[in-house]
Parts: C-alpha cells; structure tokens; sequence
C-alpha cells in the first residue's frame, strides 16, 4: 500500500467520523428536546397544546435504537482509522506495509 493511498483514505475516514458524531449529536439533541416537550405537555393547557401541533411543535421523536446504531457505526470507523494510522505509523517508520491477503 502506498503512504499517500492511506494518507487519501484516513481523511475519508476522518470525514465519515465527523459526520456520523453530528449525526450522534443531532439524535442527542432531539431526545433532550423531546424530554422537555413531555414536560411543557404536562404544565400547559390542552388548548395551547392544540395550538401548538397546529404549528408543528411538540412533535420531537428521538430514537434511541437509531443512536445506539449511530453510536456503533462511529466505533466501527473508529476502529477502521486506528488500523489506517497504525499502516501509516509503520510505511513512516520505513516498516514494508502489505495488504492482507
């Protein structure tokens, strides 16, 4: 394996990583939401509860499953860089770098 390949995929790797922990912190984000969206339905009135689905609100559904799954992808690319930087740590040092057979 060339330097440069991996150099080329340990920033795709990079890339993913930073895209699945936004999507981590977006479904964190709306499981916080929907916890204060049950507590502003238990203190307000069912008529400004009506009114505010009519606008769209207190609709916020997070997923648990979903994060969990989110969660274990991030682990999967984590493990998967750790394995780029170690063959780049090695072609660095001079170490031969062979694929797998």
């Amino acid at each position: 394996m060339r330097t440069v390949d991996l150099a080329l995929y340990a920033d795709t790797l990079a890339g993913e990583a930073a895209s699945l922990a936004a999507r981590i912190e977006r479904e964190h984000g709306k499981l916080r939401q929907a916890v204060i969206e049950r507590a502003a339905r238990a203190a307000l009135t069912a008529a400004a509860i009506d009114r505010l689905e009519e606008l769209g609100m207190l609709r916020t559904r997070g997923d648990p499953l979903a994060l969990t799954d989110l969660e274990e992808m991030l682990d999967a690319v984590e493990a998967l860089q750790a394995w780029v930087e170690e063959m780049l740590g090695r072609a660095a040092g001079g170490t031969a770098v062979q694929p797998a057979a």
